[in-house]
């Protein structure tokens, strides 16, 4: 069975605001609490709740700058990939990693505190890995930043399975 309206509802409001009471949701999507309360627990049983978490502002760290890495491989075998993963892993100033189709094959969300920190992160990663290139750019700043999924307007074709 697909999910309905009422859990796309209910998933929405709580990816953009996790404290939300559950009576408060129950309210806003036109069921009693145990219902609905059933229903975000069996999303998260089912996975489709990750997690519940708080987001922070870099700013209140002095984690002010955001590079994006475009790394090419140096070769493309599983050896390498799982080295480069382990490696990349390691580094907590990375917080996003992506595989590409195109020119290059990994993307890589850096948050630093400013040049100097992201030159160190840099100088480590390419002196624990071999890479072809790594292309860095950075962000000015932030217009919009969401961890918000586009679900609400779904079209039912388009929705997981209900748990």
């Amino acid at each position: 069975m697909n999910l309905d309206r009422i859990d796309l509802k209910i998933l929405d409001i709580l990816q953009r605001d996790a404290t939300v009471p559950v009576a408060r949701i129950a309210d806003e999507v036109g069921l009693s609490q145990t219902p609905c309360w059933k229903r975000i627990q069996k999303h998260e049983e089912a996975g489709v709740i990750r997690s519940r978490v708080a987001i922070l502002d870099p700013d209140a760290f002095g984690l002010g700058m955001t590079a994006f890495m475009m790394i090419e491989a140096a070769e493309q075998t599983a050896d390498w990939r799982r080295d480069f993963l382990s490696v990349v892993e390691s580094l907590e100033p990375i917080r996003d990693i992506y595989r590409l189709a195109g020119s290059f094959d990994f993307m890589l969300r850096a948050v630093v505190s400013d040049m100097a920190a992201f030159d160190r992160l840099h100088a480590e990663l390419t002196s624990r890995i071999r890479l072809r290139s790594v292309n860095s750019v950075f962000a000015l700043e932030r217009v919009k930043v969401s961890t918000a999924l586009p679900i609400s307007g779904l079209p039912p074709s388009q929705r997981p399975a209900r748990p």
